[in-house]
């Protein structure tokens, strides 16, 4: 409780990496020289902690990707064979589907070409996947 310096919280995605690469934390914490009077402004550290890790900036296609990759892995697609594969849930990974069809009608006509091609070929793929996954199975959604 001694130490006046505030530090904020890092989030470290290993996703893609090898077992041996170093993890990147170490040029996220910015220097103690700052002021601890002077708030940063919350952009700052967003382009920091993307650019020295490699990774491309958070956009509204790598949210979209991200949230596709998450019901695909509900549904018990394995997309890193090195990671153990989820539990199935479909309760989960249709509320997912839903939060996109949801987001995809919300921003409709403010979406650039190429957001609007993630968005319609990440629905499709999840929204097929699912109903294969449902179809001949009577547990699910039924009175």
């Amino acid at each position: 409780m001694g130490d006046d310096k505030e530090q904020g919280f890092v989030i470290r995605d290993r996703r893609g990496r090898g077992e041996d690469a170093p993890p990147p934390a170490q040029a996220a914490t910015p220097p103690a020289a700052e002021p601890s009077a002077s708030a940063p402004h919350p952009h700052e550290h967003e382009a920091d902690s993307h650019t020295h890790s490699g990774h491309l900036p958070v956009n509204f296609s790598s949210f979209v990707i991200s949230m596709g990759s998450s019901a695909l892995m509900l549904m018990g697609e394995q997309l890193d064979p090195q990671q153990p594969s989820m539990p199935l849930n479909l309760p989960q990974a249709k509320e997912i589907i839903d939060l996109l069809s949801m987001l995809e009608e919300k921003t409709k006509g403010n979406l650039t070409p190429d957001e609007q091609v993630v968005m319609k070929d990440m629905l499709y793929a999840l929204r097929m996947k699912f109903v294969s996954l449902t179809s001949g199975k009577s547990t699910l959604h039924t009175p």
